[in-house]
This record gives C-alpha cells, sequence and structure tokens, in this order.
C-alpha cells in the first residue's frame, strides 16, 4: 500500500467518522472503539506501505486488511441508509430451538446489522447448515455465562477473526470476561479481533438497527440449580455485588480479567427497533400540487417526513395527508429463565413490567423465552405471561419442541443408510419427555428457521423452516446412475459374509463415530469425537470436539442417558478446539444422565494434556463450576519412558481407571503436531488392542505403542499430493495414515479426521486396500465389519461421483499450477521443529506432575 492509498484510505474513514458522529450519540461506545481500530490499522500500513507494497504482505494479512477495508465501506455505508431511511426488514430468527441437542439461540436480521442471541455448541454448525452469514456478528448477546449459552463462543470467535472481523461486543454479565481470559489458553491471544465486555451496567446499546436495555435479573439460589447439577453443595454463591468490587488482576488495557463467578445473575435484553418515517404518497402529493419531479420537491419531502407541516401556494398541507404514518419502533424481549430460583426475579421485575402496559409505544410486541417447562408450568410464571398486551406474541424455546435441525446429516444417514443399515443407522430424535403446558395465553413453540417478522408487517414466517423426509431423501438417491445396481452388489457380498460370521459375531467392542472433521463443526462432518463401547456398560471418549454430546443425542436418541451413564474415561490428544470443546456440556449431561437413571454419580478420569487444567481451572473459578465432574490423569504419566517417580503419583487413578474399563494397559505418546500433543493405544483383557492416532504427521513412537493393533485410528486430514501443506500443518495425509499403519502392523485401518474440504468424501486412492476403511459421522462399526468395509466403496464411489468428479478436477488444477514453478520446503527442518516441542512439553509436564 503506497502513500496515495494510506491517503485515500485516511479520507475514507474521516468522512465514515464526521458521518458517524452526527448520527449516533457519544453514548455509544462501539464507534469510539471501532474508529480506533481503523486508525491503528491506518497507521501501521501508513508505517510500512511505501517500504512494503500490499502484494508482497502474507496471505492471511492481506486477507484482512481487505476485509477490514470492505468492513468500513458497509458501515459508512449502512451508517448513511440508517439515518434516512431507518431499517424497513427485520426479523428474528430460531437457529437452536432449545432441544436437547441443540441451546436456543436466535438470530436477529436487519439490512444494516446482524445480531446474535446466545452461542451455545453446536450455533456455528447451524449456522453452516441454514447459509446464515456471520461475517457481520459483530454483537453477540448472552444472557448469563452458562455453558449452554457460551459452549460454541469460542469457536465462533476463532471462525470471526479468521474471516477478518475487526472487533466484536459481548453483551450480558461482567464475567464474560473470565470467560475471555480462560480461553486464552488454547484460543491464543485474538490479536487480530478486539473483543469486548458490555455489562448490563453500562449505556443501552445503539446502532442503526435498534437500542438494546440490558435488565438484570437476581435470583435467591435454593441449593443445586437445575437438573445438570452445577453448583456445588460445599460452596454458596459470591454475594451478589462481589463481582462489581472484586477481581483478582487487570489486564494491559487497565480492565478488570478476573470476576467472581455469580450464578444467580442472568440478563434480560429489551430491544426497541430505530423509528422507521412514513412513506412519502408520490400520488397524493401530485393532486395536492406539490413541484413532484423538480429538485424543489426535496425540501419538502424531508420537512413532512420529519412529521411538519408546509406551506405551498398560499395552502397548508400536513404530514398524514401525503405520508404514512411512521413506526416509532416495536418493542421484543428476550428473557431466560432458567430455574424456579428465577421466577421471582423475572415476573417482579419494574423493567420488564412497564412494557406489559396495553397500547402504548413500550408495550412489547414479542416475548421469547428461552425457559424450561418446569418454570413455565408455574403460576407465577404464568400469570407473568398473561399480564402482556393479548396482542403479545409468545415464543418458546425450551427441550419440548419439536424440530430437526441438521437436515443434511439426515439425508446424508439416509442415503449411507441404503448401503448398509447396520453400519450407518438412521439418525434419531430425542423426545421430550411429559405433556406442554396450558399456559392461558397462545404461544408458538420454536422450530429450526422459524421467522418472526417486525418489519414492515409483524407476522410469523414458516417458509424457511426446513423439512425432513427420509421418503424424500431415498427417492433422490435412487436417481443415481447405477448407484441402486452396486448397492445390490454389496448386499449380496456383505450377507454371505454375515452368514459366516453369525455365530462368532460379537456385539462388542463397537466403534462409533460421533465427529470425523477437522477444524470447525461443518453440515455432515462434526468435529472430532469416536466413542469406544468397550462393553454393555463401559465406554472410553476418544476426543470430544463441540458438538459432541448433540451428536450422542441423535445417534442414541432418547436412550442417550444410559450411553452417557456408561462413559467412565475420556481421552483427549490436545488442546486445539475442535478436540476439546465439546467436554464440558459432555460431562454436565452425564450428571444430569446419572441422577434422572437413579445411578450414583462418580467423576470420570479424564487423559488429558496437564495444560488443559489452565482451561478447566479458571472456567470452574470464574465461570461455573466443573472440577468435581472429572479426576486428571495426565498424558504424560502415561507414556513409555516417564519417570518412575512421575508416575507414581498418578499410579492410584491409573489402576482405577484400568480396572474400570477392564483394560490391561493404556499407554500415550507424544504425538508430532502441537506442543503438548498426545496419540495413545490401550489393551483390553481379552487381548484386542486399540490405537488412536489424535492429530499428528508420521510418529515413529505411535508405531511403538501401537504395535500388532487390532484397530488403528489414524487422521488423514489431507489427500495425497498435499504432503507439503500436511508438512505444514502439521498433520498426515491418507497414504501416510496407511503407511503408519502397515509399520504398526495393525490388523485394520480406519481414517479419520478429514479436512473440511471433503464435506461428504474423502478423495480415495490406490492404497485403499483390504486393510482400511474410511469414516463417517455416526458410523458404528465392530471388529466383525472389518472385512465388509471395503468392499463398500463401490457404492460409495457411485453415491458420491459428483464430488469425487470436483475433487479430481482440483487436484489436477493443483498439479499443473505446481508443475509450473513453486519452492520446496526444508521438511527436516520442521521435523526438527516438532521433536524440538516434544522436548519441551517433555520437560515442562514433569514440572508439572511434581508441583502438583
Amino acid at each position: 500500500m503506497n502513500g496515495v492509498h494510506v491517503r485515500l484510505f485516511s479520507l475514507l474513514v474521516a468522512k465514515h467518522r464526521a458521518a458517524a458522529a452526527a448520527t449516533f450519540p457519544r453514548c455509544c461506545g462501539y464507534y469510539s472503539r471501532f474508529h480506533q481500530t481503523v486508525f491503528q490499522f491506518v497507521r501501521s500500513m501508513a508505517t510500512v506501505g511505501d517500504h512494503f507494497p500490499l502484494k508482497r504482505l502474507p496471505p492471511g494479512q492481506h486477507k484482512r486488511q481487505m476485509e477490514l477495508l470492505r468492513f468500513v465501506k458497509s458501515k459508512e455505508g449502512r451508517s448513511k441508509r440508517a439515518d434516512r431511511l431507518g431499517p424497513s426488514t427485520v426479523y428474528i430468527q430460531v437457529l437452536g430451538a432449545g432441544s436437547r441437542d441443540n441451546s436456543p439461540s436466535v438470530y436477529v436480521f436487519s439490512e444494516f446489522n446482524r445480531y446474535l442471541f446466545n452461542c451455545g455448541e453446536g450455533t456455528q454448525r447451524l449456522l453452516q447448515e441454514h447459509k446464515v452469514k456471520a461475517s457481520q456478528f459483530d454483537n453477540i448477546f448472552l444472557p448469563r455465562v452458562s455453558w449452554d449459552n457460551v459452549g460454541g463462543l469460542s469457536g465462533m470467535l476463532l471462525t470471526l477473526k479468521d474471516i477478518g472481523l475487526p472487533e466484536c461486543v459481548l453483551s450480558g454479565p461482567p464475567q464474560l470476561k473470565n470467560y475471555l481470559h480462560a480461553i486464552k489458553s488454547f484460543a491464543g491471544s485474538m490479536q487480530n479481533i478486539k473483543l469486548t465486555v458490555r455489562s448490563y451496567s453500562e449505556e443501552p446499546y445503539e446502532d442503526e438497527t435498534m437500542t438494546v436495555r440490558q435488565v438484570p435479573l437476581f435470583a435467591e439460589l435454593r441449593g443445586n440449580q437445575g437438573e445438570s447439577g452445577r453448583s456445588s453443595p460445599s460452596q454458596s454463591p459470591p454475594r451478589r455485588d462481589a463481582f462489581q468490587n472484586k477481581s483478582r488482576g487487570r489486564d494491559s488495557a487497565g480492565e478488570s480479567q478476573e470476576i467472581f463467578r455469580d450464578p444467580s445473575l442472568v440478563v434480560a435484553f429489551v430491544c426497541k427497533l430505530r423509528p422507521k418515517k412514513g412513506n412519502f404518497l408520490v400520488a397524493q402529493a401530485k393532486e395536492l400540487g406539490l413541484p413532484i419531479g423538480t429538485a424543489a420537491i426535496q425540501p419538502f419531502i424531508m420537512a413532512l417526513k420529519n412529521g411538519k407541516s408546509i406551506m405551498h401556494e398560499g395552502k397548508e398541507i400536513r404530514p398524514e395527508q401525503v405520508c404514512t404514518p411512521s413506526d416509532p419502533g416495536p418493542v421484543f424481549i428476550i428473557v431466560e429463565c432458567p430455574s424456579e430460583d428465577f421466577v421471582e426475579a423475572v415476573c417482579t421485575n419494574q423493567q420488564l413490567r412497564k412494557h406489559q402496559a396495553e397500547a402504548t409505544e413500550d408495550s412489547a410486541v414479542l416475548v421469547v423465552h428461552m425457559t424450561p417447562e418446569s418454570v413455565l408450568q408455574t403460576d407465577q410464571y404464568k400469570d407473568w405471561m398473561k399480564r402482556f398486551p393479548s396482542t403479545t406474541e409468545h415464543l418458546i424455546l425450551n427441550e419440548h419442541v419439536s424440530t430437526i435441525h441438521n437436515i443434511s446429516s439426515h439425508k446424508l444417514q439416509t442415503h449411507l443408510n441404503i448401503i448398509h443399515p447396520g453400519m450407518f443407522p438412521h439418525i434419531k430424535v430425542c423426545k421430550s419427555k411429559g405433556s406442554l403446558t396450558d399456559l392461558g395465553v397462545p404461544v408458538v413453540r420454536a422450530e429450526c428457521l422459524l421467522k418472526f417478522h417486525l418489519r414492515p408487517v409483524q407476522q410469523w414466517q414458516r417458509d424457511a423452516i426446513p423439512s425432513c423426509s427420509r421418503e424424500d431423501f431415498v427417492k433422490e438417491v435412487a436417481e443415481i446412475p447405477e448407484f441402486l445396481e452396486k448397492v445390490e452388489k454389496c448386499r449380496e457380498i456383505c450377507s454371505a459374509e454375515a452368514a459366516e460370521l453369525s455365530d462368532s459375531a460379537e456385539k462388542y467392542p463397537e466403534i462409533v463415530f460421533l465427529g470425523t472433521g477437522s477444524a470447525l463443526p461443518m453440515k455432515v462432518r462434526n468435529v472430532s469425537g469416536t466413542l469406544v463401547n468397550i462393553s454393555p456398560s463401559q465406554s472410553i471418549l476418544l476426543d470430544c470436539g463441540e458438538g459432541t454430546f448433540s451428536q450422542l443425542c441423535r445417534h442414541y436418541g432418547d436412550d442417550v442417558d444410559e450411553a452417557l451413564s456408561k462413559i467412565s474415561t475420556v481421552f483427549i490428544s490436545h488442546l486445539h478446539a475442535d478436540h476439546h470443546t465439546g467436554l464440558l456440556k459432555l460431562l454436565y449431561q452425564r450428571r444430569r444422565a446419572l441422577t434422572s437413571l437413579g445411578k450414583t454419580f462418580s467423576p470420570i478420569f479424564l487423559v488429558a494434556p496437564s495444560q488443559i487444567m489452565l482451561w478447566l481451572g479458571h472456567y470452574h473459578n470464574y465461570c461455573e463450576e466443573i472440577l468435581h465432574h472429572f479426576n486428571l490423569i495426565s498424558n504424560m504419566s502415561l507414556c513409555i519412558g516417564v519417570k518412575e517417580s512421575q508416575e507414581k503419583m498418578q499410579s492410584s487413578s491409573i489402576q482405577a481407571m484400568l480396572s474400570a474399563n477392564g483394560l490391561q494397559e493404556f499407554q500415550t505418546c507424544l504425538a508430532l503436531h502441537c506442543k503438548n500433543a498426545f496419540a495413545c493405544s490401550f489393551v483390553h483383557q481379552s487381548g484386542w488392542k486399540l490405537a488412536f492416532s489424535g492429530d499428528t504427521m508420521p510418529c515413529e513412537s505411535f508405531v511403538h505403542i501401537g504395535k500388532d493393533a487390532t484397530v488403528l485410528i489414524h487422521e488423514a486430514t489431507l489427500e495425497d499430493g498435499l504432503e507439503m501443506e500436511a508438512l505444514e500443518k502439521r498433520h498426515s495425509t491418507t497414504s501416510q495414515a496407511i503407511g503408519i499403519g502397515m509399520k504398526m502392523n495393525a490388523n485394520f485401518i480406519m481414517l479419520n479426521h478429514f479436512s473440511q474440504r471433503y464435506a461428504k468424501i474423502p478423495i480415495f486412492n490406490e492404497d485403499l486396500t483390504e486393510r482400511v476403511g474410511i469414516s463417517f459421522d455416526h458410523m458404528r462399526i465392530r471388529f466383525t465389519d472389518f472385512q465388509t468395509l471395503p468392499k463398500l466403496i463401490p457404492a460409495l464411489k457411485s453415491l458420491f461421483a459428483e464430488e469425487l468428479e470436483e475433487l479430481e478436477e482440483r487436484r489436477e488444477k493443483r498439479e499443473l499450477k505446481s508443475s509450473r514453478g513453486g519452492g520446496e520446503q526444508n521438511w527436516s527442518e520442521v521435523e526438527r521443529g516438532a521433536k524440538r516441542e516434544q522436548e519441551e512439553a517433555t520437560d515442562e509436564d514433569a514440572k508439572r506432575l511434581k508441583l502438583s
């Protein structure tokens, strides 16, 4: 970027700043923060620009700068239009309806802004599924710091950072600062996006679309909260004012980092749209003799739309004669009442009460209730709902709704089920128990993508609600050329083999692939999670990415509590968000499941890098209690060659974990991926052995601990031909993964953890032998299926013929581009770096074990 570009950019920003200052009051601190971000960018470009042209910048930095420029221009355009017109199209849309597999969340759209209310696990996947762009989510509103509300926030913020959003404001409890501080342990410093917490004690938020006022609701808690058992009997919540007066430190900007957790606080949001001026009626104005079609009409239009009468040719013309009525801006309320402890606080709040008045400008047109059925059933809450005007609409989001969110997964699983019903069972739906409450007022139960339009007309719209029909999915796949013929041949072979194995077939062990993708959740591949059902009563979970619990719900349906109660051990390979951010939801729901089944609660064994405690410890201390849900066993204490004194520190926990799962041994080794990344293997008392790679480049240490494995589950993130990219990202290609299995002498190799560029199917290669299979979400296999898996390949190729053709075209283009030139990377240098990190991790973990 040269000096001319910088000057033009500066003029653009100065112009935008003047327009914003004229349009918005100073209390709206967003714009001062926004301009600070922009001017920091301009200064950095002015410093660097003359010496390093923009085209020479690294691709990532170049992209971020272009995104920032685009963001500035977009903001300027929206500001001008909003001042002149006000938002003309505004609607609220349900994303997560509150069913057990999807936490409640709603999305507010206007032509100027986008807003997200709640960000539980799976929110980002829903955005991908239903093509809702997250690029303008610079405001996220969170009623409380509970994992149900913030479980998907870390992944969302990482995505917003990657797409170049310069700033995001989180509104809600002040403890959100604690959450942001806690995720630094695995999300990094988030330097490329400015994150700000707007507490309820600050001035209302205001922008081109609406004003949002935060209303704090404090409950007098009585013992344990709700069904998930999140409060500990041994600890009472801190005083209500504690978080306002005390903190554990300050960040570089002088803002409080750690404010005491307060489970008694929930924030409601009262939203009022900006007024919209009436439309100028040209025909009526012409009849009254106004100079339509000339420059002289503009001052008249502005005055009339602003509500002022004018004089023209001796006649007074009033606004109502030539303009439609102005809209003062409807009000909607989003309130979460998570338990009966909060009913009194909600129903007696004076700020909410004023929106219950009949036929006033402040009357609520819509109330969104993120409220469990047990709370709705209370007389006090029902009476509170009745006090709203009869014209107020009520939208209910809770586990009693019946809707399917992830249509693409259901569709793909229906297609795969045709190939092999045993390995690809139909996805199930968790059904709510109990009948719906008669609330005494008309209510609407949430459905995925249900809309309520606030402008131009207040009405419900159901056109966007997705349909999920197995019959339609079957008809669609039947039209694929040769697919049914290939399936028939496959079935003939499989049924013959099944007859031979029927006498010796055993149901356990059973492997259920819950998430087979990498990086971020997508439509048909969730991020990492593999359940190993060792016996009818014992299960181990290998990695637990965001949405793992939701995948369990979809796989087991109404039996999900039983499946959760059997999980005694969770192995976390490393602290990348796609491998561990589903852990808290799983732990909370496991506690709830054990209570529901009347079983005694016992903590799980969490086999993980010891550094996970930086995250879990901070979250427990300052956000929400979690530590009593697990016993940590450091991955390093299970490594071969670890000092005997270090192993003894956790020997009792290790023995208890082995005994709980019927295992002879459980070993780990450092993997060649990031710092403190591990692979593992374990041997059952009956003799079978499973090896799991986590994320890694080809690793000799893993070959050693996985020697003679019955089954190897190995990441194959990238296709062959992308070895350089795999080396950069420290992942494996298909052939590299298979090569490790061959070195290991594994009986069978399951390829897993595919890049999301292979959304439905990875590209096949000649190394797919009789000992190799490909994993899919919701795939269920047993050892007796190993000889069947390779025989599914012809049917899979037919089903995904279009996708495979597209992948081949991409590969050909890439190879052609590569043949025209390109540098070589230093493989040995990267490998030395990975080994150096291994050694550092060993020393660091040893110190941590000694301290513990």
